[in-house]
């Protein structure tokens, strides 16, 4: 007779890993406390043959579905987002590049007050940014036509920082006892100043500029080679770098500059009187 060597082996034979074992384990213990947990009402102790009947007449009709106030079904999903705070600022004309809601107009320069006695800084109430004229990038007494390659945010970012810095400026020569018209004549010329200072600077500033990136990106090629092609993403960082490490500097020392003079030639001009 045979040994049983052939028998078909039977399904109910093959053994389990213990590793699947014990990845099943605690997932079943999550899920029956869980359970556990949904199961027991809120005073964690188990309900009464009574009050298992009272519950059930407590308990909605799941076919029923919840409804609001007004008798109708709710929609789903319906859960509201929590902190939210509707904006409800002025509306800003869409061709004026400015989000500053409490901004004033550009001030009427027909008159000019002396520079008069001045004093130590006292505190003053702050001065309001000046709103840019519609379609233009405004620094200080300077406007341009905002460039159509400009991005409209961006451009209104622009605007925001440069009147934000000059209404700071105007509100601390506020301070020391300038009156209204002079201190938004000098801001406004201290911050056009710079910025033209600025302008000219990164221009003179742009044959370093190239030879900057060109090391920049070269050492960057050199250093990242090695591990291309993730490294050669370092080169236009390190151009960049190169660049703005020489340009950077002499715009700086041109908006410097070019808010010295603007700054004195507001406080020498002369007053101008209110006509009649």
């Amino acid at each position: 007779m045979g040994k049983g060597k052939h028998r078909a082996i039977s399904r109910s034979r093959y053994k389990v890993p213990s590793s699947a074992v014990l990845s099943v384990v605690p997932v079943a213990l999550i899920l029956t406390a869980t359970g556990t947990v949904n199961a027991q009402p809120a005073g964690g102790s188990a309900l009464s043959q009574s009050d298992q009947g009272q519950g059930e007449e407590l308990q909605p009709d799941r076919n029923q579905g919840d409804r609001s106030s007004s008798g109708q079904p709710e929609q789903w999903p319906a859960a509201v987002a929590p902190n939210v705070h509707p904006y409800q600022g002025l509306q800003i004309p869409d061709d004026t590049l400015s989000s500053l809601q409490w901004a004033r107009p550009i001030p009427d320069k027909k008159y000019l007050a002396p520079l008069g006695p001045l004093n130590a800084p006292v505190p003053v109430a702050p001065v309001p940014p000046i709103a840019p004229a519609p379609g233009t990038l405004r620094f200080g007494d300077l406007q341009v036509d905002s460039p159509e390659w400009l991005d409209r945010e961006q451009a209104i970012q622009l605007n925001d920082g440069a009147a934000e810095a000059e209404a700071g400026l105007a509100t601390f020569l506020d301070s020391i006892g300038m009156e209204r018209s002079r201190s938004d004549r000098v801001a406004g010329e201290t911050i056009a100043g710079a910025a033209t200072g600025a302008t000219a600077g990164a221009v003179a500033a742009s044959p370093f500029g190239l030879i900057g990136g060109v090391t920049g990106g070269a050492l960057a090629a050199a250093i990242g080679l090695p591990f291309a092609p993730i490294g050669l993403v370092a080169v236009p960082i390190g151009a960049a770098y190169g660049a703005a490490l020489m340009e950077v500097p002499i715009a700086a020392i041109g908006a410097g500059v070019g808010a010295i003079v603007g700054s004195v030639h507001a406080l020498s001009a002369p007053p101008r009187a209110v006509a009649d």
